[in-house]
């Protein structure tokens, strides 16, 4: 664990079109940052190690030694126990070891983990969910996934599993007979429904018009009924992929992050409100914003280089 008051830590978070690293202290400042673009299969490690070693070499000495740890958090499928990218589809990578490549680049212990994981994980212990046992928080965006946490323990997949990730709520089926085919293999699963590239999809098949992305659609909610329609229909969808865990674990909070939660009440306050026509024998969790946006990751990151584990 490193020390609160003196030490400082690297953190990197690995996203499909940037990489984004920064060096902070205790207090969460930043003493240094950078962001490159992520580049397709395993040079993007090479890429990964260039910027932590170019934010360590900006640190006069005397602060560099006091980089204590990092942390790298990765999309796709991470073994975080032994350093394994497993997989990415969208970067190219499958069993590439990069714990240790990192640590001897950097002259650091490093820690490796899941993207969404740790961003939901920072929400939950110090965001939106903080000073709560039960919350379940979703990161909204190119695809839906996120974290639960249960008796104040954050539910993770059994090591037996290998690389599996828990919270992967985006391939829960919510249209069964008449969804569109998810890249997983299955049928209807909200993510086809209710993520950025959806909602985008969506909206161009019911009017014809091209657009630049989900945004345009919640900015055109007041005046455009086609717009309405289809935020909507990707709302009464994530209600319903949540219904199997809320009266599984009966959350307190759901915490909306990612970019889409950028979309601000109408999200939120929607969401609550199918919820609430829904659920009839458990509580109905409140519905919140993070507090930490698209930056969840990094300061997730942060924490845990700080800490050394997702506790």
């Amino acid at each position: 664990m490193a020390d609160a008051a003196t030490d400082l830590v690297l953190a990197v978070d690995v996203g499909g079109g940037t990489t984004k690293g920064e060096i902070t202290d205790a207090s969460g400042a930043v003493l240094c940052a950078a962001t490159v673009g992520t580049p397709h299969g395993e040079t993007a490690f090479d890429a990964i190690e260039r910027l932590g070693g170019d934010l360590l070499a900006t640190l006069p000495p005397p602060e560099r030694a006091r980089v204590v740890r990092a942390a790298v958090i990765l999309p796709g499928l991470v073994d975080s126990e032994r350093g394994i990218a497993v997989f990415s589809s969208n970067l190219g990578w499958r069993n590439t070891k990069v714990g240790a490549r990192f640590a001897d680049g950097w002259s650091l212990p490093v820690l490796i983990d899941h993207d969404v994981t740790v961003a939901g994980w920072a929400e939950w212990r110090y965001g939106a969910g903080r000073g709560l046992d039960d919350v379940c928080v979703l990161i909204l965006g190119t695809g839906i996934s996120g974290t639960l946490s249960v008796g104040g323990r954050l539910v993770r997949a059994p090591r037996s599993t290998g690389a599996a990730q828990a919270g992967e709520y985006g391939h829960i089926p919510v249209r069964h007979r008449d969804g569109l085919p998810c890249p997983c293999g299955n049928t209807g699963c909200v993510e086809t429904v209710a993520s950025g590239p959806a909602i985008t999809r969506a909206y161009t098949t019911r009017t014809g018009h091209e657009i630049a992305g989900a945004e345009d659609v919640f900015a055109a909610l007041d005046t455009d009924p086609e717009a309405r329609a289809v935020v909507d229909d990707a709302v009464a969808a994530l209600a319903e992929s949540l219904l199997g865990v809320l009266h599984a674990s009966c959350p307190e909070l759901i915490v909306l992050g990612g970019g889409l939660a950028r979309a601000g009440a109408v999200l939120s306050e929607g969401l609550h409100a199918r919820l609430t026509a829904l659920l009839r024998v458990v509580p109905v969790p409140r519905v919140t914003l993070g507090e930490f946006g698209i930056r969840a990751g990094l300061i997730g990151a942060a924490h845990l280089a700080r800490t050394g584990s997702l506790r």
